[in-house]
């Protein structure tokens, strides 16, 4: 088996990292928003590369990229995910694209029935001086379950501990059984509630955020 190799990202990666981006989800219950790869990349890394590329690690196998962590010393350094949506609905035109919106008219019709049954729906960022620092990983599907994620996590997990951090945390799904087992066995556990995440289906089940969190004394 050929050995995954994990390093800093570097500009001239940009282009093949947007193109793993666009693939790394593929077939797990985050794979896909709402259909517009683009204006997706604008929220969860564009930022992530523009502001704080040195916490941007890449797994490579036999030359090609397989999988890629971005994340956050300090979370309140990064634009609120709100920002960032409202930013790529107005930069991509998103109303005007028919599949867009409807993804967006079912996110109103998830979160007026939530309303209705007094369901939590999730919203905002999560924030709490114990755990400042997040995360975001993806592998494509061909290299799951060949070490990639985990050499991505402990190295930054090294990261975490050179700075000083006092914990990180993430956001996932609860239906996403295969990440969560992961996230757990990296010493992650799960924080607060569970609220359905609106407009989102898998295999046309709902879906719920599941928040985990992790002290740097987990080790």
């Amino acid at each position: 088996m050929s050995e995954t190799i994990v390093r800093s990202f570097e500009p001239s990666d940009r282009q093949r990292l947007n193109d793993l981006f666009a693939r790394a989800g593929a077939g797990s219950p985050s794979g896909e928003l709402w259909g517009h790869a683009e204006s997706e990349r604008a929220i969860y890394l564009d930022p992530y590369v523009e502001l704080e590329p040195e916490s941007l690690f890449l797994a490579e196998r036999k030359g090609e990229l397989v999988g890629y962590l971005t994340g956050c010393l300090d979370s309140s350094r990064l634009p609120s995910e709100d920002e960032r949506f409202t930013r790529a609905v107005t930069e991509h035109r998103l109303m005007l694209k028919p599949r867009v919106m409807g993804f967006f008219l079912r996110s109103l019709t998830d979160m007026l029935a939530a309303r209705l049954r007094r369901e939590q729906t999730a919203a905002g960022d999560f924030s709490d001086e114990r755990w400042p620092a997040h995360l975001h990983i993806n592998v494509i599907p061909e290299a799951r379950g060949t070490g990639a994620a985990d050499a991505l996590m402990h190295r930054w997990l090294d990261r975490l501990a050179e700075a000083g951090s006092p914990g990180c945390h993430l956001q996932t799904l609860v239906e996403n059984t295969r990440a969560t087992r992961f996230f757990e066995r990296m010493g992650f556990t799960a924080h607060g509630p569970t609220p359905l995440v609106p407009g989102i289906r898998y295999e046309g089940r709902r879906l719920h955020q599941l928040t985990m969190v992790r002290p740097a004394s987990a080790d």
